[in-house]
């Protein structure tokens, strides 16, 4: 390979400047296009990049179109909408080396209705789980699953994608009639909707990346997905996530043979070989590890505690995933532990437009302390000064020797920051269950 390539990574947010920092890290790499990007992924980098938005993560032709200004390298469709739509396929193509799942493959992701029913097939566990496109027929079915089970946990979910939002608890009939008529405000994404039986237990992310063939297993994250501490509130994309999961060590090999290589081999035999990422959000249920969805890329905020400790040249890692050989890779991780804590503006994930061009103070601070890396998401940059401008505005990642040490620089990090207003949002508590068995394991 040359060391001068130039990459393009399809997406917009913290995740997608965690990528372009794997790719910076090569001395392959002289640069990098990031669209459509935001402001802050360019600011203060080591070598050159670049963010072009005159492209929609939904329109792949305008994606080629980028593609065919730069004439990069490799391409790395990192964005759910991107890859559910094709792009993937048009830009292979067109003759681009291209690093993502197809169209045929990311359908583990974008069909919740057809993923549960592959899940089924290949024996992989689940919820048991209905689907509808009416909302008479749900409602139906919802006041006799209570008839028999009152309190019964279950989440109603859209089969199509909702940037993570499409999943919503209920635990008694109003609530679950309320959530059904909900399914409405997706659109097309939520035509046809799920409900399925909730599984009580403590939940855990894992990554693998693929050539179709072979496979590897990065270190296991857990995320927090409720805006509020004590995993309360409203569902968001994320709001922080810790890397490695302790509640994974031990059921990590029922994690691999019933979860990740089931999947593999099943979207094989499905005639579509999965290369890319695949994601695993997983649930422990009573010491068993159980499938809450898969998704056809690295998800945020867990791709910013697992991607920075990866060592081996992320792009000898996407070159041989590209050229079906990954198995020949030797892939290498760090042994440190990972915290982030994604900042966000106050109102989020409801109605934070009062926030919206509002300063941010102390980002800078916060950047020049060691061990912390900053991800930008939603900040606008003017020069040397910061503005919100979105819900998720960015993640606060810090390393250390063990949870302890990176939750405590984590949180000394975005302690330095604030908005304009006392705008900034953010959970206090993110890692505290690994905390607890940390110090248990000490004391």
């Amino acid at each position: 390979m040359s060391n001068k390539m130039t990459v393009l990574i399809i997406g917009s947010g913290a995740r997608e400047h965690t990528i372009s920092c794997a790719y910076e890290k090569s001395p392959q790499v002289e640069k990098i296009i990031v669209a459509p990007g935001n402001d802050f992924i360019k600011y203060h980098r080591q070598k050159e990049v670049l963010t072009d938005n005159r492209c929609g993560l939904k329109d792949p032709e305008s994606i080629l179109d980028i593609a065919r200004k730069y004439k990069p390298d490799i391409v790395d469709v990192a964005q759910d909408d991107a890859l559910a739509l094709g792009t993937v396929d048009l830009l292979t193509e067109n003759g681009f080396r291209v690093f993502g799942a197809t169209r045929k493959a990311s359908r583990i992701e974008w069909d919740k209705r057809w993923s549960r029913e592959f899940m089924r097939k290949y024996d992989i566990p689940a919820p048991g789980f209905r689907y509808f496109d009416s909302e008479k027929g749900a409602e139906e079915y919802a006041e006799s699953l209570y008839d028999n089970e009152p309190g019964k946990l279950v989440f109603v979910k859209a089969s199509g994608l909702c940037a993570g939002k499409g999943a919503l608890k209920a635990t008694n009939v109003v609530e679950a009639i309320e959530k059904i008529k909900q399914m409405k405000k997706f659109g097309e994404a939520g035509r046809v909707f799920l409900i399925e039986d909730g599984l009580r237990g403590e939940e855990f992310s894992v990554y693998a990346i693929s050539d179709g063939n072979a496979y590897y297993i990065f270190k296991s994250a857990q995320d927090n997905k409720t805006v509020s501490n004590f995993d309360e509130g409203a569902q968001t994309g994320g709001m922080g996530a810790i890397s490695p999961a302790i509640v994974t060590r031990n059921i990590a090999t029922e994690v691999e043979d019933r979860l990740i290589s089931k999947a593999i081999e099943g979207m094989d035999k499905e005639g579509a070989p999965y290369s890319g990422i695949l994601y695993l959000g997983g649930v422990v249920v009573d010491g068993r590890p159980m499938n809450i969805e898969y998704n056809a890329r690295w998800g945020d905020p867990e791709c910013q505690v697992v991607l920075p400790g990866v060592e081996t040249d992320y792009v000898d890692i996407v070159t041989a995933v590209i050229e079906n050989r990954l198995g020949e890779v030797d892939i290498r991780e760090d042994d440190k532990a990972r915290v982030c804590v994604v900042g966000a503006s106050r109102g989020y994930p409801g109605d934070y437009s009062d926030v919206k061009g509002k300063r941010i103070f102390g980002l800078e601070e916060a950047m020049n302390m060691e061990g912390v890396t900053i991800y930008g998401a939603g900040v606008a940059v003017d020069g040397t000064n910061f503005y919100a401008n979105g819900g998720r505005l960015f993640s606060v990642v810090a390393e250390g020797a063990d949870i302890l040490e990176a939750k405590r620089k984590a949180y000394c990090a975005i302690a330095h920051v604030n908005i304009e207003g006392n705008n900034l949002h953010y959970r206090t508590d993110i890692g505290w269950r690994d905390v607890e068995r940390y110090l248990k394991s000490v004391s």
